[in-house]
């Protein structure tokens, strides 16, 4: 499982033209399964993502986590996070998990995320065609693999 979180501040997603949701200052979180994940890889990136400390103290230095800045969270499946371009230029999915061990999963992490920071968890539509629009801020941006453990 890999996720890429942003700090935002603020974050959109539109699916067909109209805003099916949005957040204000916080993050926003690229979810990729892999075939393979489990339960416990969820449950470990969500820890990492409740305690991550990737906002400004009052002096400045990144030193408080969302719920220390009562900051908005908004998650979004993202298969392509496991794309490989080992062989030519047209990336392959085949390491992204299918749709049947995915979307619950990605609907476990979800509600996993928002059980361990107390906040509601803005999503999209999974499988949708979306339009994500953000403001980064910083910029910030942290990349997490739960098989690469560092």
């Amino acid at each position: 499982m890999r996720i890429v979180i942003q700090r935002v501040r603020e974050a959109c997603i539109a699916i067909g033209g109209e805003v099916h949701s949005s957040i204000g200052p916080g993050m926003l979180v690229l979810l990729g399964i892999e075939t393979g994940d489990t339960d416990q890889d969820a449950a470990w990136l969500v820890k990492k993502i409740a305690a991550l400390r990737i906002f400004d103290d009052p002096d400045g230095v990144m030193n408080l986590g969302i719920t220390d800045v009562g900051g908005e969270i908004m998650l979004v499946s993202q298969f392509t996070l496991h794309a490989s371009t080992r062989k030519g230029n047209r990336p392959s999915y085949i390491r992204a998990a299918p749709e049947a061990e995915s979307r619950p999963m990605y609907e476990r992490f979800a509600r996993m995320l928002s059980d361990a920071t107390g906040r509601k968890v803005a999503t999209g539509v999974f499988g949708a065609d979306m339009q994500v629009s953000l403001t980064n801020d910083g910029p910030v941006t942290v990349i997490i693999d739960s098989r690469l453990r560092e």
